[in-house]
């Protein structure tokens, strides 16, 4: 069964739809999506550039590089470990907020 059996339907004058379709368009979500998002109070963000999502990608690859190493520092004991545990979740954070700040949507109220 569905979860979501409730419909709305909504008419709209030419304006406000191609503005309406606009704003869709620039998210790369859907029309529902989107009105799911404002209803809950949140502004979706515009669409990341693709060179985005390589960016991140490359970053999470730093990442888990730097957890490998860190891993084999630990059984070692050949490296700062606090220090480079520190860096890690640095990296961690910067990914996280980086996330937050394009894809998230933001809070409308």
């Amino acid at each position: 069964m569905r979860k979501r059996n409730c419909r709305v339907q909504v008419r709209l004058d030419r304006d406000e739809y191609q503005a309406f379709m606009k704003s869709v368009k620039k998210t790369g979500l859907s029309q529902e999506v989107y009105l799911r998002h404002l209803i809950k109070g949140e502004v979706p963000r515009e669409a990341p550039p693709p060179e985005y999502f390589d960016f991140i990608r490359e970053l999470h690859n730093v990442g888990n590089n730097l957890n490998q190493v860190a891993q084999k520092a630990h059984v070692l004991n050949v490296i700062d470990v606090k220090h480079y545990d520190e860096n890690c979740r640095r990296l961690e954070k910067l990914i996280r907020d980086v996330t937050a700040a394009v894809i998230l949507p933001a809070k409308r109220w």
